[in-house]
């Protein structure tokens, strides 16, 4: 039973070690947990120790060593043969490890791992909502807004959630990408640069050599179509803000974010900056507080935030309308009022009608002719109700005939005659003229014979010019697709565009491209995927095409399945697929020995290795791989804490009730000798206790016998052991001589230590006396007068010391202590005085000399300088100039300097000559 018990905690072992295995996300997040487990039991299945497939393997080798024939090469081919082996073994034991550590990963792994991502997930969103609910705890803000920013923040962080619409691939957070400023969608960078060069090409393509490249042609957004100019074509990686190029991969950042503050300008802009750190998506809205007044400007105004700085009183708006009669009854909004809702009886402009109108539209048009008299008084006005005067007769006047050739003056009674000319008219086919007198009504149609040529120009014929020629030769140009011909009866030449759907297949794999036939890339699949749960409750909406290699939804829901043991019901947990995990809930059935319940966890299918398997031949068999297989276990011994009392009687402990019996605690025994001092050292034992009213501290006969020395504690200031053995009651007084030093230091006394040990502290005095004089020195310098003494020394020197005046004139002879008391000084009499007054004036005087000789010096330099400046006789500025006496140097240096050379060259020869 306890062998099985082991195969189980080995298996749970495994699993523990398969659930907290830490996959490493796109993100950077890494969940870590105990894999110690897996590894210990899949060494076990496949561990380096020797097996029967190698020691088979090294009997045939051996085997085939013997059987070679005798000779030097033999043992170095067999030592080689076994290394070969050896190594093959090596290579196939790895992958068969590797290949257990696959299957138990996918075949029994539990919901651990999903607990910790859940967990991890919900920690994620905590730290999100956090961020965002700063924007909304006061002054109405819109949460609506930010949805839209918490998105793709989630999406930043959650492994595989960012996806490329172009190549349909995730968007890993060490590759380059751009980010769309319309629909802020994310792609690769070759992909949207592609993507860009592709498009420029198609739009320019229909255009002749001549213009191409001259002009800014734009290319659109994959996504959202948002169009943008040759000069924006992606060429560089930034961060979402902009300002880092090429930002540096950080785990503990936002992918592709370079972990400044973004400060992007809020749209619409409001004056202030995103206080966000570099983030995907839109900026949220202003978080700034502003104080700001209604749409009406009756309210105080109140601090709100700047997205929602507009704001509504809810009181009527009072304003004046278009009408100028009425107000407007609305509540307080904003923009202009709207038009006034009520009715009134109004005239038309011509006054002939009256109606009920909308108050906001006063003017109106009735349907009548205004049928007034003209100033000719021949004709009426035949303007439909109008404003203002009718003005002249149209007839009236200088009028053309038909032809425009001719000009009349008639009374407005009388109608224009035709002049008899031709009309000259140009026709409908705009080459001929009307050949036809001047006329009333439109020309005739041309009626000429002439040789056209068709649209596409390759036929000509004759026929009337009236009547347009189309052959019926096929265009057999390629149409903008490239794909299709233009198969349109003589075609002028500009084919239109290709009407036929393209039908190619998106790279979704899933839908064909439902646009019209086209050149370059298809757009991408706009459609998009429900990814489910198990249960099917839980959602998540993926781009088509992505839901094959994204991660079912975490669901929520509790699991429904129902239990595979004996409990009536299983643990909770959430949604999951593949089979549920091990149920951990107490086992609770009735143990036949002890009659209590099984407390373990339930062991109705626990995972068990499979034993007793083919084993391989040699490292040439591929091994089979671990199996596991499920098997109810019997319970477990029971472990139900039941008090027993130890073999000393030290303690009562809770033993297991399978285990309950006479036990030591391993303590010591700690019953009292018959020394009284010491306690039995032996570990918690049987004691037979002779006499009942001893109680439990006395020693028994199996306890140990005292043979220790005594070990009491001695009077304080005795060095010295007691001379009996460990005894019980007080030692005998110690008589031994002992040897300390006097208070001096000096002299070393003999006395008995008891005298010492029971001395008060006035005999411990005498005994440390030496009766000699005080060695030490006093802080004056003397010596102490004093005897032999302990602690310092009494300062009261006696002797004499010799004392001056400040001038050191005067001297005396005075007592030690009074002098360090400072309660004697000599102060200067009045011959000291005198000899200092003296002296003073004495310095006075060498000062002022010193000072009056200084000014004479300075005046002669100013006599000097005056001098010199007012252009004095040359023999005056000779005697005014101060003559600099050169140096001996300065004075024979051109005659030094040859000599010295020659004196060098001399030298140099003689010593030359004097080695050689």
């Amino acid at each position: 039973m306890e062998a099985s018990w082991r195969q189980v905690a080995g298996g749970r072992g495994r699993a523990r070690g398969r659930a907290t295995a830490a996959p490493s996300s796109g993100n950077g997040v890494h969940l870590r947990g105990a894999g110690g487990g897996r590894e210990k039991g899949l060494g076990g299945a496949a561990g380096p120790g020797p097996s029967p497939g190698g020691a088979a393997t090294a009997a045939a080798a051996g085997g085939s060593a013997r059987r070679s024939p005798a000779g030097p090469e033999a043992p170095q081919t067999s030592v080689a043969s076994e290394l070969m082996s050896q190594r093959k073994f090596e290579e196939i034991k790895k992958a068969n490890q590797a290949a257990a550590k696959k299957l138990v990963e996918e075949h029994f792994s539990s919901s651990s791992e999903e607990e910790g991502d859940e967990d991890f997930e919900g920690k994620r969103g905590k730290i999100v909502a956090n961020t965002f609910i700063t924007y909304t705890t006061q002054t109405d803000g819109d949460i609506s807004e930010l949805e839209r920013t918490k998105q793709y923040v989630n999406e930043a962080f959650q492994a595989g959630a960012m996806t490329c619409l172009i190549c349909i691939a995730s968007v890993k957070r060490n590759q380059a990408v751009w980010s769309c400023s319309g629909c802020f969608c994310i792609f690769h960078m070759p992909c949207i640069q592609k993507w860009a060069k592709d498009s420029q090409f198609l739009v320019s393509s229909p255009l002749t050599d001549d213009d191409f490249g001259k002009r800014d042609y734009p290319w659109p957004c994959p996504k959202c179509r948002f169009e943008y100019k040759r000069s924006d074509t992606p060429s560089r990686y930034y961060c979402y803000c902009g300002k880092i190029e090429d930002p540096p991969l950080d785990p503990w950042l936002v992918p592709h974010s370079c972990g400044q503050v973004c400060e992007r300008e809020f749209k619409p802009p409001c004056g202030h900056k995103c206080l966000l750190l570099c983030h995907p998506g839109p900026c949220p809205p202003c978080p700034k507080m502003v104080t700001t007044t209604c749409y009406c400007k009756k309210a105080k105004p109140i601090p709100r935030r700047c997205s929602a700085k507009e704001w509504s009183c809810q009181l009527p708006c009072g304003r004046k309308l278009l009408c100028g009669q009425h107000k407007c009854e609305n509540p307080c909004h904003a923009g202009s009022c709207p038009p006034c809702p009520r009715v009134s009886r109004q005239k038309c402009v011509c006054g002939k009608q009256v109606a009920e109108r909308s108050c906001a539209s006063p003017l109106w048009h009735c349907d009548q002719v205004c049928g007034k008299t003209l100033p000719c008084g021949n004709h009426t006005c035949e303007r439909v109700c109008h404003v203002g005067v009718c003005g002249e007769c149209p007839r009236s006047g200088k009028r053309f005939c038909p032809c425009q050739k001719s000009k009349f003056s008639l009374p407005c009674t009388e109608d224009v005659p035709t002049c008899g000319d031709s009309c000259d008219k140009v026709l409908e086919c705009g080459i001929h003229r009307c050949s036809q007198r001047c006329h009333r009504g439109p020309c005739e149609t041309c009626r000429q014979e002439v040789e056209k040529h068709c649209r596409c120009g390759k036929h000509t014929k004759r026929m009337p010019c009236h009547k347009p020629y189309l052959c019926e030769t096929k265009c057999v140009k390629m149409r903008d697709c490239q794909k299709h011909q233009c198969r349109r009866k003589c075609c002028p030449g500009n084919c239109p565009p290709c009407d036929q759907n393209c039908g190619r297949t998106l790279g979704c794999r899933n839908h064909k491209c439902p646009s019209v036939c086209h050149r370059g890339s298809c757009y991408p699949c706009p459609e998009t995927v429900d990814v489910k749960c198990n249960c099917g409750n839980t959602k998540v909406m993926v781009p088509c095409g992505r839901e094959r290699t994204t991660r079912p939804p975490k669901c929520k829901e509790q699991c429904s399945r129902p239990p595979t043991c004996h409990h009536t019901s299983q643990e909770k947990h959430r949604c999951h697929f593949g089979s549920c995990p091990p149920c951990h809930q107490p086992c609770q059935k009735v143990l036949e020995k002890c009659g209590h319940l099984c407390p373990a966890p339930c062991h109705d299918q626990a995972l068990i290795k499979q034993t007793g398997r083919h084993q391989p031949a040699g490292p040439w068999e591929q091994p089979s791989e671990p199996a596991f297989i499920q098997a109810a276990l019997p319970c477990p011994p029971c472990q139900v804490p039941i008090p027993t009392e130890c073999l000393g009687k030290h303690e009562v402990s809770p033993l297991p009730c399978h285990a309950v019996g006479p036990y030591s605690c391993k303590r010591v025994c700690g019953r009292t000798l018959d020394c009284q001092n010491h306690t039995c050292m032996k570990e918690c034992h049987k004691v037979t206790e002779i006499d009942a009213c001893t109680g439990k501290n006395k020693a028994g006969p199996e306890c140990l016998h005292c043979e220790e020395g005594c070990s009491k504690s001695r009077p304080p200031g005795c060095p010295h052991p007691c001379v009996l053995p460990c005894h019980p009651g007080e030692c005998p007084p110690c008589v031994q001589m002992l040897r300390i030093k006097c208070h001096c230091k000096i002299t070393s006394l003999y006395v008995e230590c008891r005298r010492i040990t029971t001395a008060d502290e006035n005999e411990k005095n005498l005994l440390g006396c030496c009766k000699n004089q005080c060695p030490k020195e006093l802080p004056c310098g003397h010596r102490c007068k004093e005897m032999c003494h302990p602690g310092e020394c009494p300062f009261n020197c006696n002797q004499k010391v010799k004392l001056r005046c400040p001038c050191k004139r005067i001297k005396k002879e005075l007592q030690c202590n009074k002098v360090r008391e400072n309660q004697i000084s000599i102060e200067c009499d009045i011959t000291c005085r005198e000899m200092k007054r003296k002296a003073s004036e004495i310095k006075e005087a060498e000062a002022k000399a010193v000072l009056e000789e200084e000014k004479r010096r300075q005046q002669a330099e100013l006599e000097a300088f005056e001098n010199r400046l007012k252009g004095r006789r040359k023999k005056n500025r000779k005697r005014d100039e101060v003559a600099v006496e050169l140096t001996l140097w300065q004075k024979y240096k051109y005659y030094l300097l040859p000599m010295c050379a020659i004196a060098v060259l001399v030298f140099a020869w003689y010593i030359t000559y004097d080695v050689d």
